[in-house]
């Protein structure tokens, strides 16, 4: 399978978040784009952004298995972001999963993942949260950094 090249908007957003969660979580922090996480033992997913303890040395032997949160950005994926892959970073108890959703220049904020029979791989975040231009979110493991939308956003 060939992956299709990523559009312009979507790599600068990847960027963006990037940027923004290096700011927001500081030293003690490893802040990956587009690099393997090894969820279990039949996942390992390279999200466009995942944040783990620590720095890239303490990973040379294996993937990060970890994450505090996990960021997909958007572009024409939102729907397959919110129903395959929540429910995947559920299952691997990511504690929090963002989408930034291009299209509509908003974020959502998955939280609290919990056993959900209905849903895909039977896990959902319990809170679910949209945010726009002109609030700002806070990553519940770096609760002191307040990140404007915007600044994951054009």
């Amino acid at each position: 399978m060939v992956a299709e090249p990523q559009g312009s908007r979507h790599a600068a957003a990847v960027s963006l978040v990037g940027d923004a969660l290096r700011k927001a979580f500081g030293s003690g922090w490893y802040v990956m784009v587009q690099l393997p996480v090894a969820l279990d033992d039949e996942s390992e997913p390279e999200p466009d952004v995942a944040v783990v303890p620590g720095t890239a040395r303490e990973y040379w032997d294996a993937h990060p298995s970890r994450p505090v949160l996990v960021v997909e950005v958007a572009d024409t994926s939102a729907a397959l972001d919110r129903e395959h892959k929540a429910g995947l970073y559920a299952r691997a108890a990511v504690p929090e999963y963002w989408i930034v959703d291009l299209a509509d220049e908003a974020l959502e904020v998955y939280r609290h993942p919990i056993p959900s029979p209905q849903s895909r791989y039977r896990w959902s975040y319990a809170s679910v949260q949209r945010l726009v231009r002109g609030t700002a979110v806070s990553p519940e493991a770096a609760p002191a950094s307040a990140i404007p939308i915007g600044d994951l956003l054009r």
